[in-house]
């Protein structure tokens, strides 16, 4: 980029010492018979990241999740600038109607729905949100989760059993993941939307087992890789061996598709997969999630066998309140008007990323993500950024592969085409400026290097 910044170092990169070069693989099996001190290495590496200023998590967020927010590091560093580190792809969280909502629902339930929904967790507003999906997504049954973590979680550990195989894509998200581990041992990933590897394994699995249930797992947006499957094509394998689809509508329902139906009403497949789940932590402006299927059967099956629905606290009025005025919303006209200036915004972004020569993965949706690799330039860039007063997630192990570290720039609707911009040429900048201060051997001071980037914003918000 013209313009750019001259970096001065100011000490050896040898001073950040396992700050850049180590990734949490390295700790992600400790040995030891001291179950509690065989973690202090992760601390370790941990606290090197944090005083080298190259530890981007566990940020707190000062203000609502707007295009612009105040955010505060675990160093106690105050930023105030542009967001694209937040889900809130809609921009709902602050809608007028969804605050009211969620207001006249304290006012008439509390703030809590203090039981397991198994019990007396649910509410009035419980009931009309499980009939307001159920008539959106054309599946006669739902299932509410405290999160969207707990409804894949959940789902799995509910209906597989340990004798039974689940196939699923290797970039599947980690409840689901997780929640397979959790089931059974018979697992087999393929390889990231290979259809043709799918097959391979649902016949290698029928050939010498028939009496078994397959679970094939997939997602309608990848949130990592901005793409998603041939979800009919999908579908029509699963029936032909026998097999039971689940895909999880996490990140696309809402903010794509006709009438907010993500992926799933984009390839007209609205209805006609076997179990879909999904989150309100993405479009909705709130927290909660929840499970969809056309059987009566596995409906009840799922809250009496899935630990954390029978075993967690109902998702709560406030929340409940919150979704059902944000699917209102989505399937209205306002809603519509949302998505086109979404779709607009993504593409802003992928433009501007892309007409300074930098990659974008994937296809246009709210998730726009930068690959870099190294997780050294990765995490030095992560510090630029944020003092340049742009706030945007560093991916690195264990939610990408080794040596796949990015940027993920998540885009609401809210964002202007100066913000967008701006952001896209911020990022652009830092991982130029962090590739150039490792090679020259100097990346210790990053806050001094990142005055330079000019986009110099204060904090007001602590």
């Amino acid at each position: 980029m013209s313009n750019q910044p001259t970096i001065a170092p100011t000490a050896p990169t040898s001073s950040l010492g396992t700050g850049l070069n180590k990734s949490a693989a390295h700790f992600a099996r400790p040995s030891g018979s001291d179950l509690l001190a065989r973690t202090e290495p992760f601390l370790r590496w941990r606290a090197s990241r944090l005083e080298a200023d190259v530890w981007p998590y566990s940020r707190t967020i000062l203000s609502a999740p707007g295009a612009r927010c105040a955010v505060a590091n675990e160093r106690g560093a105050c930023r105030e600038g542009i967001n694209f580190a937040n889900t809130d792809y809609l921009s709902l969280s602050t809608h007028p109607s969804v605050r009211e909502a969620a207001v006249n629902a304290i006012d008439t339930y509390g703030t809590h729905s203090p039981s397991s929904p198994m019990l007396q967790g649910n509410t009035g507003l419980s009931v009309e949100l499980e009939a307001a999906l159920s008539e959106w997504l054309l599946t006669e049954h739902i299932v509410l989760f405290p999160t969207g973590w707990a409804a894949g979680f959940g789902l799995i550990t509910a209906l597989v059993r340990p004798d039974d195989h689940i196939v699923m894509d290797n970039l599947a998200h980690a409840c689901l993941q997780q929640g397979a581990q959790a089931a059974t041992t018979n697992i087999r990933r393929h390889a990231h939307l290979d259809l043709d590897e799918v097959v391979r394994n649902l016949q290698e699995i029928r050939a010498t087992d028939t009496k078994n249930a397959i679970l094939v797992i997939s997602e309608g947006l990848f949130s990592m890789d901005s793409d998603y499957p041939d979800l009919k094509r999908l579908q029509g394998i699963c029936r032909e061996f026998e097999a039971t689809l689940m895909v999880d509508v996490a990140h696309d329902l809402g903010a794509m598709g006709p009438d907010g139906t993500g992926i799933i009403g984009m390839q007209g497949m609205l209805g006609e997969i076997d179990l879909v789940m999904g989150a309100f932590s993405k479009s909705f402006g709130t927290n909660g999630g929840f499970v969809a299927t056309h059987s009566r059967a596995v409906k009840h099956y799922v809250k009496t066998y899935g630990g954390s629905h029978l075993f967690s606290t109902a998702i709560s009025p406030v929340q409940t309140a919150a979704a059902r005025e944000s699917i209102r919303i989505i399937r209205s006209s306002e809603g519509q008007d949302l998505r086109d200036r979404l779709m607009g915004n993504i593409l802003t972004m992928r433009d501007e990323f892309h007409s300074l020569g930098v990659t974008t993965l994937g296809d246009p949706t709210p998730i726009v993500p930068v690959p870099i690799g190294s997780e050294k330039i990765a995490r030095v860039a992560s510090s630029l950024l944020f003092e340049a007063g742009v706030f945007a997630n560093l991916v690195e192990f264990p939610a990408v592969a080794v040596g796949a570290a990015r940027f993920r720039m998540q885009v609401m609707a809210g964002h202007t085409t100066e913000q967008l911009k701006t952001g896209a040429k911020a990022a652009t900048l830092a991982i130029e400026q962090a590739q150039e201060m490792l090679i020259s051997g100097g990346v210790a001071v990053v806050k001094a290097s990142a005055k330079g980037m000019r986009f110099p914003l204060t904090c007001t918000g602590k």
